[in-house]
């Protein structure tokens, strides 16, 4: 099964990009099975692509602190990813859910440069909206959403412009090396890792397009245990990115962060002032060594 896996995921990494997508069609459940209300909505992307989204609104009667848009991963369609968002709009969150081109009820196939339209088509219909002005605007990308929509974003400085903070989850840094990591799972590709690694093609991948980041607070999730991003490749983009910028390393399975309460809290407060947000400590920019004097001479004063 993992040399099944790890040859797939070559294939899907070397020479269409379409196959990086897993698409799931159709919509087995809505918002109200979680007790949301939403709201279906209708996109158009630049070719004419028709796209399907939920706008969930914030709770009634909480004061509305700003707009998600929350781009999800390669699998299933809005209905998989629901889980991610569905706790913001009771903290005073409006969120749009964006299907790609392919996925749930949105037309047309998925593939790269395509879905960068898709994309546009969300900025663009947020833009419009009567709720959303004047409201701080929060992008949320989850594994190759995130990737997508770094990427996408460093193209696009008026949109840049928007943000006042991109939170990413379990966001490869390098598809190639995401890809190489999977062939080295399996003892049939292992010896074979780095060179086909380099038929994986990287261009758009995030860690590239992070430098042009510049003036977008970020904070980056990811998990010590992540069986599909590796940390170390999660710590490639957390390098990358200009500041300001937090790391806050999780523990559990790949993008399974807003399971866990305490990672709810974290964005929560990270996104009251990403500018200055102190509650995790910044792995990279603050030094562990040398320990400042005053910290020797209290190590060895007596108790």
């Amino acid at each position: 099964m993992k040399t099944l896996a790890a040859l797939c995921l070559l294939l899907t990494l070397s020479g269409c990009s379409s196959l990086l997508f897993y698409p799931e069609p159709g919509q087995p459940v809505t918002p109200t099975a979680a007790g949301l209300k939403y709201r279906d909505v209708t996109l158009t992307a630049a070719d004419g692509t028709r796209l399907h989204g939920w706008w969930l609104p914030a709770k009634s009667g909480v004061p509305l602190k700003g707009t998600v848009l929350h781009l999800h991963g390669n699998g299933g369609n809005l209905a998989y990813h629901l889980g991610a968002t569905a706790w913001l709009p009771e903290q005073g969150y409006q969120v749009l859910m964006l299907d790609y081109r392919g996925y749930g009820l949105s037309q047309g196939e998925p593939g790269l440069p395509a879905v960068y339209q898709d994309i546009d088509a969300a900025f663009e219909w947020l833009q419009q909206q009567p709720e959303t002005q004047g409201q701080p605007l929060i992008v949320l990308g989850q594994s190759l959403g995130g990737a997508m929509g770094v990427h996408y974003l460093s193209q696009h400085p008026a949109q840049r412009a928007r943000l006042k903070a991109m939170v990413l989850d379990g966001v490869p840094a390098s598809y190639r090396e995401v890809g190489q990591f999977a062939l080295s799972t399996s003892w049939l590709t292992w010896p074979l890792q780095v060179p086909l690694s380099w038929l994986v093609p990287d261009a758009d991948s995030a860690v590239y397009a992070m430098p042009e980041m510049g003036g977008v607070p970020m904070l980056i999730f990811h998990s010590m245990d992540d069986p599909i991003v590796p940390l170390s490749n999660g710590l490639r983009l957390y390098q990358a990115a200009p500041p300001p910028k937090v790391l806050q390393l999780t523990r559990g399975g790949h993008v399974q962060t807003f399971a866990d309460p305490t990672w709810r809290q974290v964005m929560l407060r990270y996104l009251d002032d990403p500018q200055h947000f102190n509650g995790v400590r910044r792995l990279g920019e603050i030094p562990n060594y040398p320990a400042s004097p005053d910290s020797i001479t209290e190590a060895q004063s007596p108790q």
